[in-house]
C-alpha cells in the first residue's frame, strides 16, 4: 500500500517531533512519502498529484483547513463527475479544533490517533461518507452564513497577526461578534424543499455531520439527526435576544443536545438548502472565511468519499 502523508507544519498543534513519530510509525506499515505544505492551496495540489501517481491513501496531518484543501483537490469542482478511483483519505489531528477527525471517531490526541490509524489500515477498515458543497467548494463538516463566518474572519485576522488559535480565543470572538451582530437587522431567508421560505434569519449553520464543532472536549450538537450518512442539517436563528439565545446554547451544549425553540429553524436531513441575503453576508466553509455573498445554495452529495475511520 502506497501512502502520502501531507503535513501542514504551521497547524496549531503540529510539531516536528509529532510529525516524525507519525511518519516513522506509518512507514513501518506502508510505502510512505512525506510532503509539507508551503503555501495556501498546496495541500490541494499535493492531493491531485497523489491521485495522478496512483497513491492508495492520503493521510492529512493538520487542521480542518488542510483536510478541506485535500478533499477539494481530490474531488475538483462539484459540477464534475465523481472519480471512483480516488485514494482513501485518513486524518491525524494537528489543528486547533479538528472537527472532521473527531466527528469520524478519531482520537483528538495525535499519537493515539496514529495508533488508531495503524490498526484501521491493518484491518482495511474504511467508510464511505457524503459531503456538502456550496459556492463551488466542497465542505466536510459545516458551512454557514452570518455569525460563524464573522468569527472565522476574526480568527483569520488573529492568525495573520501571529496569535495562537485556542478555544478561548474562539469563544471571545464569538461573544464579541454576537453582540456586534445584534445591532443589525436580520438579512437572511432560508429556503428548503417542500417548505415555505423563512425570512428574518440572523445567521444560518449548515452541517454535514454532528457534532457541529467542539469546545475543547465538549461536542456541540446543533443537528443531532445529521451525519455523514444523511443529508445536511440546517440551524437558523430568528433572534439575537440574549435570553432565548442562551437557552438554545444550553441545549446544544447538553450531553444529548437536541435544540428546539420557537426562534429556531431546524432540519436534520435535507438534500439542499438555499440562503438568500438582502445585503452581502459573510460565508465560511469548514472554518475558512470565503468573503461576502448574497445567494448561496448548499447541496448534499451522498457516499462520495472513502475515509479511513472506525465503522459507524
Amino acid at each position: 500500500m502506497r501512502a502520502l502523508l501531507i503535513v501542514n507544519p504551521h497547524a496549531t498543534t503540529t510539531t516536528p517531533a509529532g510529525r516524525d513519530r507519525l511518519a516513522h510509525a506509518l512507514g513501518r506499515s506502508v510505502a510512505l512519502t512525506v510532503a509539507h505544505t508551503t503555501h495556501r492551496g498546496h495541500a490541494a495540489e499535493l492531493a491531485r498529484s497523489a491521485h495522478a501517481d496512483g497513491m492508495d491513501v492520503i493521510v492529512a496531518h493538520g487542521g480542518d483547513g488542510t483536510v478541506n484543501e485535500i478533499v477539494n483537490g481530490l474531488l475538483g469542482s462539484p459540477t464534475d463527475p465523481a472519480d471512483p478511483t480516488l485514494p482513501l483519505l485518513a486524518v491525524v489531528p494537528g489543528g486547533s479544533a479538528n472537527v472532521f477527525a473527531r466527528s469520524l471517531g478519531m482520537s483528538a490526541d495525535p499519537m493515539e490517533a496514529t495508533e488508531q490509524l495503524l490498526g484501521l489500515l491493518s484491518e482495511r477498515t474504511h467508510r464511505r461518507i457524503g459531503l456538502g458543497h456550496c459556492a463551488n467548494r466542497w465542505f466536510v463538516f459545516n458551512a454557514g452564513l452570518g455569525l460563524d463566518a464573522q468569527v472565522c474572519e476574526a480568527i483569520d485576522l488573529s492568525r495573520a497577526e501571529g496569535k495562537k488559535v485556542t478555544t478561548a480565543r474562539y469563544v471571545r470572538h464569538a461573544i464579541a461578534q454576537f453582540f456586534a451582530s445584534r445591532r443589525a437587522e436580520p438579512a437572511l431567508t432560508v429556503e428548503m424543499p417542500g417548505r415555505e421560505p423563512v425570512s428574518g434569519i440572523y445567521y444560518a449553520f449548515v452541517s454535514n455531520s454532528s457534532p457541529w464543532t467542539f469546545l475543547d472536549t465538549r461536542p456541540v450538537h446543533t443537528n443531532p439527526g445529521t451525519s455523514f450518512e444523511t443529508g445536511l442539517g440546517v440551524f437558523a436563528m430568528r433572534t439575537m435576544a440574549v435570553l432565548p439565545s442562551l437557552r438554545v446554547i444550553r441545549q446544544f451544549l447538553a450531553r444529548h443536545g437536541d435544540p428546539r425553540s420557537k426562534h429556531l429553524v431546524r432540519a436534520d436531513d435535507v438534500e439542499r438548502v438555499r440562503v438568500v441575503a438582502s445585503r452581502p453576508i459573510g460565508l465560511q466553509v469548514d472554518g475558512d472565511y470565503l468573503g461576502l455573498h448574497t445567494d448561496v445554495e448548499f447541496v448534499s452529495v451522498p457516499a462520495i468519499l472513502d475515509v479511513v475511520a472506525p465503522a459507524r
